[in-house]
């Protein structure tokens, strides 16, 4: 048998060669191996490393790991929150000729953890509710896709922080199934599944000891699919509203954006009276604010701290001399269409932004805080510690200050997967 490697990107099949395919995944010496925390799978995984990057190897027979890898592309190109697929590896014999099993290769989740790692130590039930709403918001995520997970579970998902929140993504597509539009018997089955995964494995965690002993690990389990319920309601829903009420749509937008996702379309129709129009909002992927922030300064961050991100920049914009009183307020500019000369302007400052503010900010703590921490993650910890400082001192003390007091009395600690502002209020996003 010949070895293949099938890859979009023709620079990973030279990188991949210098793995030992010959040899059983289960046997590969360490040399090749990267310690990182795995899930539980029904299939061998190893991280492996591939040049400069970190890449997660799984054997699995040809035909599914073939239609997984084409699964995860189509994912990705949906802007799905999904691992990223690299490549597939066939023809695989060991010294003696025997076959081998093929392997699906996708880049490791920088900064990511399975559910089991981030319960080595009992979490409190606040973190693990925050936990199934970044695994509800991936369900509905998947099912306005069409995607139907087919084995939706805590072991499939991998989780990161997200600005004092938490971001879920898709590791294991093997069972999936894309449809133009999923039915609700599809999508009620696919709750289900998850309810009774879910569940199960909560009760592998208590009689493990892992588990907050407040925890019901069946309640628990129910819980997703209410969760889950009240989000796919609150974007699909269609909406009646009195003749000239417009602020009552508006005021839907902008619950629809906060929830992280946009408005594609409405439908306005009035009835024959004329006193009332229906409103059906179309939703798109998540990602409102992350491609916000792309446009205007480059930068990929996640949903929630590009919120904060944009945030920041709009309120140092206000304080710019380039704001003038008769230009419109900071926030329409952000949200200006691109050939619009404020938009332009907009632009121009937030490029300045990241070159005066947010780099040399992130440069003078990088040093003392863990790599695993992106630069998006730690300039927003920075702005959790300046507001729970100015509000101690009843006065904004500025960017500087919390830096200072952050390298000194922060950054030295060792920090927990857990947002340090669980430990207090926080600032309204």
């Amino acid at each position: 048998m010949t070895l293949q490697i099938s890859a979009t990107n023709p620079e990973h099949p030279a990188l991949l060669l210098e793995l030992p395919w010959h040899v059983p995944l289960e046997q590969w010496p360490d040399e090749y191996l990267v310690p990182l925390p795995r899930g539980i799978s029904r299939h061998v995984v190893r991280y492996a490393r591939a040049g400069s990057e970190v890449v997660a190897v799984k054997e699995l027979a040809e035909r599914p790991a073939l239609r997984e890898y084409e699964l995860l592309r189509t994912l990705d190109r949906l802007a799905i929150p999904a691992v990223d697929p690299l490549a597939v590896v066939t023809g695989r014999t060991d010294a003696e000729g025997a076959p081998l099993e093929p392997v699906l290769i996708t880049r490791h989740l920088g900064g990511s953890l399975p559910y089991r790692s981030m319960f080595e130590t009992t979490m409190r039930p606040g973190t693990v509710h925050r936990l199934m709403d970044a695994l509800a918001v991936l369900l509905v995520r998947l099912h306005l896709a069409g995607f139907a997970w087919g084995d939706c579970s805590l072991s499939n998902t991998l989780f990161r922080r997200d600005a004092g929140a938490y971001a879920a993504y898709l590791v294991d597509a093997e069972t999936g199934e894309l449809h133009p539009r999923l039915s609700d018997g599809q999508r009620a089955y696919d709750i289900e599944l998850a309810r009774v995964n879910i569940s199960g494995e909560m009760l592998d965690l208590e009689a493990s000891g892992a588990l907050h002993p407040s925890i019901d690990p069946i309640a628990f389990g129910t819980e997703i699919g209410e969760r889950y319920d009240a989000l796919w309601t609150e974007l699909t829903r269609t909406s009646v509203y009195p003749a000239g009420k417009h602020h009552y749509m508006e005021r839907r937008i902008r619950r629809l954006n906060d929830l992280g996702f946009d408005v594609a379309e409405m439908q306005i129709s009035h009835a024959d009276q004329g006193d009332t129009v229906t409103f059906v909002p179309k939703v798109v992927d998540a990602g409102h604010h992350q491609r916000q922030l792309l446009r205007l300064t480059g930068m990929d961050a996640e949903e929630n701290q590009a919120r904060r991100l944009l945030n920041d920049l709009e309120s140092w914009m206000a304080t710019q001399d380039d704001y003038a009183p008769g230009d419109p307020p900071p926030s329409s500019r952000l949200r200006s269409n691109r050939g619009d000369p404020h938009g332009a302007r907009a632009e121009v400052l937030a490029h300045r932004w990241v070159r005066d503010v947010f780099r040399p900010t992130v440069r003078a703590v990088r040093d003392h805080v863990p790599d695993r921490t992106d630069a998006a993650e730690l300039y927003h910890e920075l702005l959790e510690h300046r507001w729970y400082l100015s509000e101690r001192a009843q006065h904004d003390i500025g960017l500087d200050a919390a830096v200072a007091d952050y390298v000194k009395n922060i950054a030295g600690r060792s920090r927990p997967f857990n947002s340090p502002s669980e430990n207090g209020p926080r600032p309204p996003a």
